[in-house]
């Protein structure tokens, strides 16, 4: 199944609109179209609507050998499909393998994901998260849909918790225990520009039919900390820098960051990076009256007591022990005697016995006398 070819007369009509600024749904050059964000039942499950097209990506993630090279990451894998069915397109075309590249350099390559914490077991335990990009309708500029598409699952995607007790690895299910979200350091979001008549024009997310009758693409992708993560062109064509320069986003990105470096201020992702240390000790500033301080400096000197002109020598109590100052009564041992004072004095019963069987004589009298201490 191929696509509708393109009359003559409908590739000089959207030629001459784009030449007098219109497009054929009414947007201006560097308008975006509508982008709605949905997601679905099961963690990892994401649909962009971006105008007409529509695009859907599932994540999921299971525990694979890592990497000889690389044995403390986890992997990161991306595959795009043009189409839901591979019944009808069981080939990659040219598009979908150069779509699947863009994806990688945008997400992988950019180190948005923290691969380190998915180690399990160094060496032999990681977790590969799988990230599969379904396109449900295309009406141009996929991989806008799908670079957001992507980072949305990713996002709300979450990985089952394990434990370690020696060589054994336990995962848990969802009842057991919660599961644990991606560590996601930045969020790059890939613009599209397309180039007519040699770059000449240009608009901002180019619609199905505006990329059939481009010159060429530029794909850019970006966070919010004005980086670039990735960039990609195609269509053969050279654009000079007065051409490139009207691309604002890109223009006004750079010359801010070159600023920033120039000042040496903190710019791009180390920005966000909070500066705060164990070591740093720092208050909250509370505005203080100062209109009568020094008459309460005054006052506290003169109701102050004048500290003693000499110092105590130390003293020997005992061989072996040193005492500076006035010192108190030893206090140690004094709740021991206080508590046996405090007992209760108990009667001293004696019982007598006599010779004969059938007399017993008991004598009673209080204790007078305390024990020897």
């Amino acid at each position: 199944m191929k696509d509708t070819p393109m009359s003559n007369c409908e590739r000089d009509f959207i030629l001459k609109a784009i030449e007098e600024k219109k497009r054929l749904d009414g947007r201006q050059t560097y308008d975006y179209r509508k982008i709605k964000i949905t997601f679905g039942t099961d963690y990892g499950c994401c649909f962009v609507d971006l105008g007409q097209t529509r695009v859907m990506a599932q994540v999921s993630c299971e525990l694979v050998v890592p990497k000889e090279n690389r044995p403390n990451e986890g992997i990161m894998f991306f595959n795009l499909e043009l189409f839901p069915s591979p019944l009808v397109y069981p080939l990659q075309s040219e598009l979908s393998v150069k779509l699947n590249r863009q994806l990688e350099r945008c997400l992988r390559n950019s180190k948005c994901i923290d691969t380190e914490s998915l180690c399990v077991v160094s060496g032999e335990k990681v977790w590969q998260i799988r990230v599969d990009v379904h396109t449900l309708n295309n009406d141009g500029n996929l991989m806008d849909a799908a670079s957001v598409a992507a980072i949305g699952a990713l996002c709300h995607f979450r990985r089952p918790d394990v434990s370690i007790q020696g060589e054994e690895v336990t995962v848990y299910s969802p009842e057991e225990r919660d599961p644990i979200p991606l560590s996601i350091y930045h969020m790059p979001i890939s613009v599209s520009f397309a180039f007519f008549q040699q770059g000449t024009f240009l608009l901002v997310d180019p619609c199905e039919r505006e990329e059939r009758v481009m010159d060429g693409l530029l794909m850019i992708a970006m966070n919010k900390h004005r980086e670039i993560c990735s960039i990609q062109s195609s269509g053969g064509i050279m654009l000079l820098k007065e051409q490139a320069s009207r691309l604002e986003l890109a223009d006004s990105s750079l010359d801010n960051y070159q600023k920033d470096l120039k000042a040496g201020g903190r710019c791009g992702f180390a920005e966000s990076m909070p500066q705060e240390r164990i070591t740093a000790l720092k208050t909250d500033q509370t505005a203080v009256e100062m209109t009568d301080v020094s008459e309460t400096a005054s006052s506290i000197v003169q109701t102050a007591v004048a500290p003693p002109q000499t110092v105590p020598s130390p003293s020997v109590p005992v061989p072996g022990v040193g005492q500076v100052g006035e010192g108190l009564r030893n206090t140690w041992g004094l709740e021991e005697e206080e508590e046996e004072e405090e007992d209760v004095e108990m009667d001293v019963v004696e019982i007598l016995d006599s010779d004969e069987e059938e007399e017993e004589v008991v004598i009673l009298y209080p204790e007078t006398t305390k024990k020897p201490k």
